[in-house]
């Protein structure tokens, strides 16, 4: 195994990363929670394909006959989640509120659309069932069998491992300006985020889909489960499909599983590929651990390791040339009127707003729940490119869905997250 270490573990100290510093890892988290899912299913305690309201007393009518499979693989079509201020302190008041926020975003099983508050009602499951806390039959269930210290962020009075957990950390990198943050995750929300973990940590989960694993942890045609892609599980823009909680990646030969996670200022990606036994692990405590990831899978695919078909646009801190290339590949017979007109709106998943301008040099501009604007590219068949405002980089930000009947754009899918527009910006 190689395993390679710099940096610090919070800007301006001297206090190093080391091989167990542990990281926040963000939505790394959910491969945790499905592993115990999926172990939970091992032992005759659960039915994949049983409505949740047999496990989850008091839930919605919409929601209770969804099923754990549909919930694993994001297609049970709950939002993504309310934000962290509304979200309160327990799972029962979380779920609450996101039955609250409005209808499914799709009816379920009939498409993917990611959502923390699936796994939320997961780890609601998962204590039902054992009896336990989500954190607690996580780390009795998957993570001390594996001899992996369990660490978390969000949970109060959770007493940790002791070792070192990084401070994540706000970087611009046009500007050069590096801010510590604090971590923002929400107790409710702790079977969709809470893991704080070493990249050796991601790879000794990895491990349990290579050859046998650990059959005691997670029997091999349950892993196996977990990797096969489920049919209309489509993550534009995350993945090439998704399974009962791992994404996939690549193209054959190289067919790699994996997710990827994003906390306050910490980034965590990891890759498995059980044909040919590897597993790849990147733990980082900066808000740009992407490009990293970036980097670091290019330089891996120049020494063999064929880690990931990175589905990214070729190119750059933003050069002149991704951009006009990216312009020319614009909606063929398109005005900027017609883009504003045909996408410009509101569209909302839950209680985010995905609002899309019609501002921008390019064309339009995109703003997630108010945040800075950024620009995206519309291209011919409504998929979009978007300029990460810090970094310049252009990659794929998302596309727009149209409702063919009415020949309308009602839709636009961002980060997986599928929001459904406005009616009022219809009119």
């Amino acid at each position: 195994m190689l395993s390679v270490d710099y940096g610090v573990t919070e800007h301006g100290t001297d206090a190093p990363v080391t091989p167990e510093t542990a990281f926040p890892v963000g939505s790394v988290t959910k491969v945790a929670t499905a592993t115990a899912v999926l172990s939970l299913v091992a032992d005759g305690d659960l039915e994949l394909d049983e409505p949740v309201g047999c496990v989850v007393s008091g839930l919605p009518a919409e929601v209770s006959v969804v099923t754990a499979r549909q919930l694993l693989s994001h297609t049970a079509g709950l939002p993504c989640g309310p934000a962290a201020e509304d979200a309160g302190q327990s799972a029962a008041r979380y779920l609450a509120r996101v039955c609250e926020s409005g209808p499914l975003v799709l009816s379920p099983g009939a498409g993917f659309s990611y959502s923390n508050a699936g796994y939320v009602l997961l780890g609601r499951m998962v204590s039902e069932i054992t009896g336990m806390s989500w954190a607690d039959a996580v780390a009795a269930i998957v993570l001390e069998p594996l001899g992996v210290p369990v660490d978390l962020v969000g949970v109060p009075g959770w007493a940790g491992s002791g070792r070192a957990l990084a401070t994540g950390h706000s970087t611009h990198a046009l500007t050069g300006r590096i801010r510590p943050v604090r971590q923002s995750l929400c107790e409710a929300e702790a079977a969709a985020g809470a893991l704080a973990l070493s990249a050796l940590d991601l790879v000794a989960l990895g491990r349990l889909h290579l050859g046998q694993g650990l059959p005691a942890v997670l029997p091999p045609r349950l892993a196996e489960q977990m990797r096969a892609v489920v049919p209309d599980a489509v993550p534009f823009g995350l993945a090439r499909g998704w399974g009962l909680g791992l994404a996939a990646f690549g193209t054959a030969p190289h067919r790699w599983s994996g997710h990827d996670g994003n906390a306050d200022g910490t980034a965590a990606y990891l890759r498995i590929d059980p044909d040919g036994g590897q597993v790849v692990a990147l733990t980082c405590n900066a808000g740009t651990g992407y490009a990293m990831w970036c980097d670091l899978s290019a330089e891996l695919r120049r020494h063999g390791v064929a880690v990931d078909d990175q589905l990214t646009f070729p190119g750059s801190a933003g050069g002149d040339p991704t951009v006009a290339r990216l312009h020319r590949a614009g909606l063929r017979g398109a005005s900027p009127d017609d883009l504003r007109e045909l996408c410009s709106g509101s569209y909302r998943n839950g209680d985010v707003e995905y609002r899309v301008t019609g501002e921008g040099p390019h064309g339009l501009r995109l703003s997630i729940d108010g945040d800075e604007a950024e620009n995206i590219v519309v291209h011919a068949d409504l998929t979009f490119s978007l300029q990460d405002a810090s970094t310049g980089r252009w990659s794929i930000g998302g596309r727009f869905v149209r409702d063919h009947s009415r020949r309308v754009v009602n839709g636009i899918q961002v980060g997986g997250r599928l929001a459904g527009r406005r009616i009022e910006a219809l009119v």
